[in-house]
């Protein structure tokens, strides 16, 4: 059951990243941290989400804005091994409380479009790159920070999609280096890649045939229930 629970999340996941650029954490997380673990789950959340972005990459990669990019990768380094420690330092029922309570003000935060005029500029770029490389190896939650920034700077979706997926590879690449490689055993690792591998192709199959719009509420929607599930595990078990 656990197998098919994770191969489902997993699924899921990568379906929403194909099509809004992110997204892969904010669906599941939740889920994975209450299957595998909050230390697990959050590592594996960064495996998985760095490996969708890359294959994103392959298409989109010269849409990257990479003088717009380089602020938010560089502040994104420096975070990432504080973002590690942090999730060490905290207890289980800590953490997912902690967790849910960032999915669940990440979600809110995007579904209600919030402007923030600091986060302009490269003042607003080393914030968010700094914000989201902290969150992302503490939690796996990096992208929020950085659409936040892409949403100030008026970024169309066509040139948010691919600088996401760019500063999802990098960023999840730091957060694997300082955090390793999810132990997960053999049957984990084949459910997880089968599910990886269809949730993307049926997101890029289906990509052009969803509003934007509407897959983007969806997911923020999955995510503010599943943060909202997180949170309240993590209270109960203090």
């Amino acid at each position: 059951m656990e197998l098919l629970i994770l191969g489902g999340v997993v699924l899921l996941g990568a379906f929403v990243q194909w099509l809004t650029g992110m997204g892969f954490a904010l669906v599941s997380v939740p889920a994975l941290v209450i299957v595998l673990g909050p230390t697990d789950g959050i590592t594996f959340a960064n495996c998985a989400a760095g490996v969708i972005c890359v294959l994103g990459l392959l298409r989109g990669w010269r849409y990257v804005r990479l003088r717009s990019m380089i602020p938010l990768i560089l502040a994104a380094a420096c975070t990432a091994p504080l973002g590690a420690w942090f999730a060490r330092a905290l207890p289980g029922p800590v953490l997912l409380l902690v967790m849910g309570a960032l999915v669940t003000v990440a979600a809110v935060v995007l579904l209600i479009g919030l402007r923030v005029p600091a986060l302009k500029g490269l003042t607003g770029a080393l914030t968010a790159g700094a914000t989201g490389g902290f969150m992302n190896t503490a939690a796996g939650l990096g992208g929020p920070p950085v659409s936040l920034y892409a949403v100030n700077a008026n970024w169309t979706i066509r040139e948010f999609v691919p600088n996401a997926l760019f500063y999802g590879a990098l960023v999840n690449i730091f957060s694997l280096v300082t955090r390793g490689i999810p132990p997960l055993s053999r049957p984990e690792w084949l459910t997880t890649s089968a599910a990886l591998a269809l949730g993307a192709t049926t997101g890029a199959l289906l990509a052009p045939r969803i509003p934007n719009h509407t897959a983007r509420r969806l997911v923020l929607l999955l995510a503010l229930t599943g943060g909202l599930t997180t949170a309240t595990k993590g209270l109960l078990n203090l």
